[in-house]
């Protein structure tokens, strides 16, 4: 019984430091750039940069379903499915507009423009230029599913309508964290402010 604690113990140990390196690893990746403008209870007001993004339209109004079809396809393109066989590098977050057809995007790694990234194989890949924007964001930890995003997507509204802001009512919802990483779980959801 002792040596079973033990191993049992040293697995322990071994998951944890694992998890605790992927979680340093994922942190340091490029993430979508933004400026925290007010904190509110509950949810804050951010200014995101311009950026360019990679996105599919997935035929879907599933979280789930989208995740898997989405990250097949958009993942495909930057581990070399594109004219130049070019591996782009990972970013985060992932983000997943929450109409009903819901888009996938990537944002694209700052060193690329729309012009010098390489032609998907797949044509439902498009580039999208997105403009500064003034967001709000509320945040969640642990696996994103439907019922938790209707949740804080319920929340996020609710906190807004309570400070008198007004939105687009176009909400996404951004994952931070690879498949694999089980511990220290982010997500968020947010909307576009008037």
């Amino acid at each position: 019984m002792k040596t079973f604690l033990i191993i049992l113990g040293v697995l322990f140990l071994l998951f944890l430091g694992s998890q605790l390196y992927l979680y340093k690893s994922s942190n340091n990746i490029e993430g979508y750039p933004y400026t925290v403008l007010t904190t509110f209870e509950g949810f804050e007001v951010r200014k995101y940069e311009a950026s360019l993004f990679t996105s599919v339209k997935l035929d879907t109004d599933s979280y789930k379903e989208a995740s898997r079809k989405g990250f097949s396809i958009l993942g495909g393109y930057i581990f070399g499915k594109n004219e130049k066989k070019e591996q782009i590098s990972m970013t985060s977050p992932v983000a997943m507009s929450l109409d009903e057809e819901i888009t996938m995007l990537f944002l694209v790694p700052k060193k690329f423009t729309k012009e010098s990234l390489p032609k998907p194989e797949n044509a439902k890949i498009q580039f999208i230029e997105t403009p500064e924007k003034r967001m709000a964001a509320i945040s969640f930890s642990g696996w994103a599913s439907d019922k938790k995003i209707a949740k804080y997507k319920l929340a996020l509204r609710t906190l807004l309508d309570k400070n008198g802001m007004k939105h687009s009512n176009k909400f996404s919802v951004l994952g931070y964290n690879p498949p694999y990483e089980i511990l220290f779980r982010k997500n968020e959801i947010i909307v576009e402010l008037d």
